[in-house]
């Protein structure tokens, strides 16, 4: 029999009231000290509130029905109710996400309130486009899924994609995100990118352009920059990561915004668990890239990336690459 240690330690006597109130106060006061909180205080400077988390998730959820008729939402939804199905549903999905379009140019503006005009025209203008493109989001959407079938013999079909996949999940987040980023959103993309980042542990930034027929296998740990250019018929799996090598810095030493920054995939590419693709630079059509190499330099068409141990090993054992 394994013997217990028991481990002992004194314990201090409790503080008495007198004691507890005067850390506590003391805490408050510093925690209170301008110096302490400028750079983490959220000042509502329009007077509106912050973007909500939780209508955002309901947001999210109605248009996955929307888009998904039939998983999502109202599990039995005949041919014949699909008008009213979608129409309900983007009726409440219209004014809860113009709502907080509007909040989002409250919580990234710095004007005083007085001097806020044509907010709320202009979240109702963007809001009505965004809805107009979900069409084009659902043909995207379709042919993730067949991809997603087709790309794992462990698919039985492509309803278990929909239901079931990371990969689906986050793309219907991200795709959604990418129209509401295209039209100059402030922060709502961000947070739909999130939310399913948190649920998947896939990190797709909004600003990314995802090409048709796009597969993530797996997912977890993957991670797509924001001016990422990713081709049709692209295939990832877990742990790859297509991310900015370095920042440049202007004169005062502070990181340029918005310059071409991550890689381009073109078509018909496929990326192996753990490759890190770093910088602007182009992966040619075509290509296969290893697991857990790192490549920093164009790749031409129709390469064959693998670490070079491992080819070492193989054609030194005969086997070809």
């Amino acid at each position: 029999m394994t013997a217990v240690t028991q481990f002992s330690r004194e314990c201090p006597p409790a503080p008495t009231p007198e004691e507890a109130t005067a850390i506590l106060d003391a805490a408050v006061a510093s925690l209170c000290e301008p110096a302490s909180y400028k750079s983490v205080y959220y000042r509502r400077a329009s007077g509106a509130p912050m973007p909500s988390v939780a209508v955002m998730a309901e947001i999210m959820e109605r248009l996955r029905a929307v888009l998904f008729p039939g998983y999502f939402g109202d599990s039995d939804v005949s041919p014949k109710a699909i008008a009213y199905h979608t129409g309900s549903h983007l009726d409440v999905v219209f004014r809860l996400l113009a709502e907080q379009v509007r909040r989002g140019y409250c919580f990234s503006c710095d004007k005083p309130e007085m001097e806020c005009q044509g907010c709320d025209a202009l979240a109702l203008d963007l809001t009505l486009k965004f809805l107009s493109r979900l069409p084009r989001v659902r043909e995207l959407l379709a042919s993730d899924v067949q991809a997603a079938y087709d790309g794992d013999p462990a698919a039985k079909n492509q309803g278990e994609t929909i239901f079931c996949y990371p990969s689906i999940l986050a793309l219907t987040h991200h795709r959604l995100a990418h129209e509401l980023y295209q039209l100059g959103v402030d922060i709502i993309p961000r947070i739909i990118s999130e939310m399913a980042h948190s649920k998947t542990g896939i990190d797709i930034h909004p600003g990314a352009q995802i090409g048709k027929r796009f597969f993530i296998d797996h997912g977890t740990g993957t991670v797509i920059g924001e001016t990422c250019v990713i081709g049709d018929n692209v295939r990832l799996y877990q742990g790859v990561t297509l991310g900015a090598k370095s920042f440049p810095k202007d004169a005062s030493g502070n990181p340029v915004k918005g310059l071409p920054r991550h890689p381009i995939v073109e078509n018909d590419v496929i990326v192996y668990s753990g490759a890190t693709i770093l910088g602007r630079i182009t992966i040619g059509a075509g290509s296969h890239i290893g697991g857990n190499v790192w490549v920093t330099e164009n790749v031409p068409p129709g390469s064959n990336l693998v670490q070079s141990v491992v080819r070492q090993v193989m054609v030194a054992g005969g086997a070809g690459i």
